[in-house]
């Protein structure tokens, strides 16, 4: 199966892509340089029944090195287009879909594709921390024992490396052999984060990953999605709207399986186009 890395530009159908700035080596500024659209979606729609149909349609574009929110009043599908993207769906019996899903150009959907190589690439966060009953570092490295890694020096390089890439290292350093159960909700939560981490995906999925958090907590695990996006593209499922303002770059708005508007936070937010929009952002529909 032909590997999922960033390596081509595709030209967007819908939204403009978002432009970084490229510097020269005396420190110019140089021209803008445009993101890569690494998760494409195109007329998707999704039935759980062929009489239940959950998704009407929805095509939009998410580029590489961002976080992407989605939006909108439970049940409108916006966790259901999330586990499309590292096809955690195909569980349920009798599904169905239409349309294409592409990472890096690569169809999801293609019959050659591996799942689990595809899963290794876009990690994932439920709403609720799942931990391990084991310890701190055995629920790190847990894919890669199943994978057949038992090399200690590899093992505990990953166990660094991704606890301080879930900034929760300093906090577990001496206790990596106690349970994980053990932890606050919190930490729990930045736990499952190491975990999704640890192969080094390409795409990090989170799904309502505060909603059982504490403001504090909530605050370090927001801090932690922000730092996250300089090496992996982050999209996000919320309820909670400020925290959609807060740390993302782009923002979905979906209704009752349908893709209403999305654009930059802030145009979102602030200037949304779509009056269905303007009316859930208000809080006049919700």
């Amino acid at each position: 199966m032909e590997d999922i890395h960033p390596t081509h530009d595709s030209e967007p159908m819908t939204q403009p892509s978002s432009t970084v700035t490229s510097a020269t080596e005396d420190g110019a500024s140089a021209a803008p340089v445009r993101k890569k659209d690494y998760i494409q979606v195109r007329d998707f729609s999704f039935n759980y029944t062929p009489h239940v149909r959950v998704l009407h349609h929805i095509t939009m574009d998410i580029p590489e090195n961002e976080v992407t929110a989605f939006i909108g009043p439970s049940g409108c599908g916006k966790t259901t287009l999330l586990r499309n993207f590292n096809r955690m769906n195909d569980l349920i019996d009798g599904i169905s879909h239409e349309g294409t899903i592409t990472v890096n150009g690569q169809d999801i959907f293609d019959p050659d594709l591996e799942v689990i190589s595809l899963r290794k690439r876009i990690g994932m966060v439920f709403q609720k921390s799942n931990p391990f009953p084991k310890s701190i570092y055995e629920n790190v490295v847990y894919s890669l024992r199943v994978a057949g890694q038992r090399n200690k020096e590899i093992l505990d390089e990953v166990v660094e490396r991704s606890l301080k890439g879930a900034a929760l290292w300093d906090e577990v350093k001496d206790r990596l052999q106690q349970s994980a159960l053990g932890l606050s909700g919190g930490q729990m939560q930045r736990l499952c984060i190491a975990r999704a981490i640890a192969n080094q995906p390409h795409i990090l999925l989170m799904d309502e990953p505060c909603s059982a958090l504490d403001p504090i907590a909530t605050a370090k695990v927001e801090e932690l999605i922000m730092e996250l996006k300089q090496q992996f593209t982050v999209v996000i499922v919320t309820h909670n709207m400020q925290q959609a303002a807060r740390i993302s770059d782009r923002t979905a708005y979906f209704y009752l399986g349908k893709l209403i508007e999305m654009d930059a936070t802030l145009k979102i937010f602030n200037n949304p186009v779509k009056k269905e929009t303007e009316d859930y952002i208000s809080g006049r529909l919700g």
